[in-house]
């Protein structure tokens, strides 16, 4: 066993001592860097990548690289500025005055169902804006209503079931059904001869609308009536009185109710049609 080891660590030394000889003549034969041999090779000029033509020295120089010319661009001027007039907004009138959400408070007492008979009131007409064309402007139903002494008035209720409707959605609602604020300063739908067969007042006192201030106002409810005998017979014009309710409580989202403040039952709508038809059975 030691002559053993002996043996591979001789061998060990050999193998080292000739790398290192292989090493160190391959290092001194290598050939030397570009930049070496053109400094350290006598009688032998460097020989420069970019030489051009030998000048009248003999000595080879690098050649000048020369760039174009750039010219100057101009200062940007400043555009003239143009002033466009739009001659379509001359003579127009903007009015910026915004909806109050309510006008000070109501009168809480509901009237009766009767015809309101308010003082008349003069109507201020509006100047026409300049290079608008005036809309149409619907056309007053007739209120051509008999004498106390003879008529009759069938009505109903749209109430607000929480808080109290407010004008602007009232106008819409009613303007949407045909309803056109008219004489004593109520609402009116006409039939087909121009003549008013059912009629809007508000449910408080005294039951008239402002043109001026019915979007800030905010309402109860609604009184829904039909002057008889009117354009359509008694039972014909109850059903235009119910369907213009029944239409105007599914856009207000109201509660329907008979004249004496009860719910408006089927039922109590077939009775109450039924009552008229026959009066006109018994009166014939």
């Amino acid at each position: 066993m030691p002559e053993l080891r002996w043996t591979l660590l001789i061998i060990g030394i050999v193998f080292l001592a000739a790398l290192a000889w292989w090493e160190l003549r391959r290092s001194r034969g290598a050939p030397p860097l570009l930049g070496e041999r053109s400094r350290g090779a006598p009688g032998h000029e460097a020989q420069s990548p970019f030489a051009d033509r030998p000048l009248a020295d003999g000595i080879k120089h690098e050649p000048t690289i020369s760039f174009p010319a750039i010219e100057t661009r101009e200062p940007m001027q400043d555009l003239p500025g143009v002033d466009v007039v739009d001659d379509s907004l001359i003579g127009l009138r903007i009015d910026g005055a915004r909806e109050e959400q309510s006008a000070g408070p109501l009168n809480e007492e509901a009237i009766e169902p009767i015809v309101p008979t308010p003082a008349p009131r003069e109507h201020e007409e509006s100047a026409p804006l300049l290079g608008v064309a005036p809309l149409p402007q619907p056309t007053d139903p007739i209120v051509d209503w008999p004498d106390e002494s003879v008529r009759r008035i069938v009505a109903l209720r749209l109430v607000a079931p929480g808080e109290r409707f407010s004008g602007r959605a009232v106008r819409q609602a009613l303007s949407a059904e045909g309803f056109v604020l008219g004489k004593l300063s109520i609402f009116h739908r006409a039939g087909p001869d121009g003549r008013a067969i059912v009629s809007a007042a508000s449910l408080t006192k005294p039951g008239t609308f402002d043109k001026d201030s019915i979007d800030m106002q905010r309402y109860g409810g609604l009184n829904l009536f039909a002057v008889l005998p009117g354009p359509l017979p008694p039972a014909q014009a109850f059903d235009e009185l119910l369907s213009s309710a029944r239409n105007l409580s599914e856009r207000l989202q109201g509660a329907l109710q008979d004249e004496r403040g009860e719910p408006l039952t089927p039922m109590r709508a077939a009775m109450m049609r039924e009552a008229l038809a026959g009066e006109v059975e018994a009166s014939g």
